[in-house]
């Protein structure tokens, strides 16, 4: 039987049939790209803003329509980091032939003002770092042998103990404020570091357990039960097995918590004072002589944006697939 022998396609035809066909997922792809680089040009703009606030004037952070282009000046960082006085005319004057003026004290002059000390700004920076870090690290660490034990333990009543824990981040922070504040005043836990830092480890725990259970799910026993018949013990094989490979997941983990702890404002401004207020409370209460200082709180809420951005960007290795890896389940 005599063979028909096939024409070789032309190479042109199916370079082109191939461009068509791939012609529908690539713009696609782009129309998506552009659309992501469209939303985060939008969302940064009330951050690029504020910054930009920050070091401005008074007179130009409250002009209208609002000025773009104005000349810097670190007046609102010299508000936001000391306690000033109103000069008088006359006080003014003779303040200005002194000669142990440092930049700080000139840019005050220049609003008429005299510095008299420091702010408690620093002091209620460092406590949100104390009270925000540490109970992240308790939260995170308790949420990991929770985890664990959820994961790879029967325990009786597992399902409702789980819904139990969730119900606790159900209520806003807000709604228990009151009975805490009553609670904490009669065991003399108010305006205590000790006193937030178990509010934040009590309320992040459930947080952690759930994400981290996630991740504990995903990584097989089959690796753990190899160790102990090496040898290792149940807590052996965690530390050397386990650990390692949840790593991802501690990182997602322990940046969510942290970002909720740093940022909570509820709890800091019931259950604290002066000795452990923390940023968050102090920073929208920036008043000066003449009205709200814009300027200062801009430049607070600048800094106080400083450590999140580090204690992300230290992590983001392993954020985005921390944030999706305890989504997917073993065949």
């Amino acid at each position: 039987m005599a063979q028909v022998s096939k024409a070789p396609r032309s190479p042109v035809l199916h370079s082109t049939r191939v461009d068509k066909v791939g012609f529908g997922p690539r713009l696609a792809l782009r129309l998506r790209a552009s659309l992501v680089i469209i939303l985060t040009i939008i969302m940064l703009i009330p951050v690029v803003w504020m910054g930009m606030t920050a070091f401005k004037s008074r007179p130009d952070a409250v002009a209208a329509p609002a000025k773009v282009i104005f000349e810097p000046t670190l007046e609102g960082f010299v508000s936001l980091l000391t306690t000033r006085r109103q000069l008088l005319p006359d006080e003014a004057e003779e303040y200005r032939q002194r000669d142990d003026l440092n930049f700080a004290d000139e840019i005050a002059l220049k609003r008429g003002q005299a510095i008299i000390g420091p702010s408690q700004f620093p002091k209620q920076l460092l406590n949100s770092l104390i009270i925000a870090g540490v109970s992240t690290i308790f939260s995170v660490g308790f949420g990991v042998l929770a985890a664990y034990a959820f994961s790879r333990f029967k325990i009786p009543g597992e399902d409702d103990m789980l819904f139990f824990i969730l119900s606790t981040r159900m209520l806003p922070p807000v709604v228990v404020t009151v009975p805490v504040f009553l609670m904490y005043r009669e065991l003399g836990l108010y305006d205590t570091h000790f006193g937030l830092i178990l509010l934040y480890t009590a309320f992040n725990l459930s947080f952690s357990v759930w994400l981290m259970k996630g991740f504990m799910d995903e990584i097989p026993s089959e690796y753990e039960e190899a160790a102990l018949v090496d040898g290792y013990t149940r807590l052996q094989a965690f530390r050397k097995i386990v650990l390692p490979q949840a790593v991802t997941g501690i990182a997602a983990t322990t940046v969510f918590s942290f970002i909720f702890a740093w940022n909570e404002y509820a709890f800091a401004l019931m259950l604290t004072g002066d000795t452990a207020r923390t940023a968050p409370p102090s920073i929208p209460s920036r008043i000066g002589t003449g009205g709200v200082e814009w300027a200062a709180i801009a430049a607070g809420s600048l800094v106080f944006l400083i450590p999140v951005i580090i204690v992300t960007f230290a992590l983001r290795r392993h954020l985005l697939r921390g944030v999706t890896f305890g989504a997917i389940r073993k065949g």
